[in-house]
């Protein structure tokens, strides 16, 4: 019998059960391929790039995964369990005194969530809008469990009142949701217009705040950076978090050719 802080069951193609070598060769594998995903279009990254990244064999590979798909799949599937921390997140102090701090907290917790899995959550969005219901359903549940509890603390946050936002809580929340990842994720095209990224926590937090709350943010509140940048008449290259991005994902593109580059032992 499993204890319940057993890690979850996981099979190879063939039905049998991985020792430890074997999940960290498949947690490696797929380490590998969220890297290669930072630069390289998903149609294009093969099993064997993956393979390689991972300084093993395709045949490897096909121990655990039926091909790249199946790979990203379980890495989209790692989405929803990121999730449940947002909804922590969701869940925290409202009063007057504490809703400003819980409502930024909430915003950078999302950036930092949609950071971290961009490269997947990429995927995800390029192949939903696509039309694959795998993968739009995977969306659905990642963001699923912080929407209904953000619809929750919407319909108890006003003492009967409806939230400025709205009426339906669900569908107030479920606009908030779709703005913050819409934000995440054109994070780097709001910095090429040097547009700063603590601008844009700021700007959600406020709206944020006053669709759960019926409250404008308190006087004098702020994130720090936010302040008004002056006027912009045209793109500001490189500027802040998307020279970072930039770098990065130069580096990972080297790094991938690098190790496309040493001979197969």
């Amino acid at each position: 019998m499993a204890l319940a802080d057993d890690p979850e069951p996981i099979a190879t193609t063939d039905g049998r059960v991985p020792g430890r070598r074997g999940r960290a060769t498949r947690q490696r594998l797929l380490e590998c391929t969220t890297e290669l995903l930072v630069a390289t279009p998903w149609r294009s990254i093969k099993v064997i790039d993956i393979a390689r990244q991972a300084g093993t064999s395709p045949a490897t590979f096909y121990q655990y995964f039926e091909n790249v798909e199946a790979a990203i799949t379980v890495l989209a599937e790692e989405l929803v369990e990121g999730a449940g921390v947002l909804a922590g997140l969701v869940d925290g102090d409202w009063s007057e005194e504490a809703s400003w701090t819980t409502a930024v907290a909430l915003v950078e917790g999302f950036m930092e969530y949609w950071e971290r899995n961009r490269a997947v959550f990429r995927v995800v969005e390029l192949t939903t809008v696509e039309g694959d219901l795998r993968f739009q359903g995977l969306r659905v549940r990642a963001l699923n469990a912080v929407t209904v509890t953000l619809a929750r603390v919407i319909a108890a946050g006003g003492d009967g009142a409806a939230s400025p936002a709205g009426s339906d809580p669900m569908a107030a929340a479920g606009t908030l949701i779709a703005m913050l990842a819409q934000v995440a994720g054109h994070r780097y095209g709001f910095e090429f217009w040097g547009i700063r990224t603590a601008s844009l926590v700021d700007s959600q937090a406020r709206l944020l705040h006053w669709a759960v709350t019926g409250r404008a943010a308190p006087e004098g509140a702020h994130v720090a950076g936010s302040e008004a940048p002056p006027p912009r008449t045209g793109p500001v290259v490189g500027g802040g978090a998307a020279a970072a991005r930039t770098a990065e994902v130069k580096g990972a593109a080297r790094a991938a050719a690098k190790a496309a580059a040493k001979p197969r032992k």
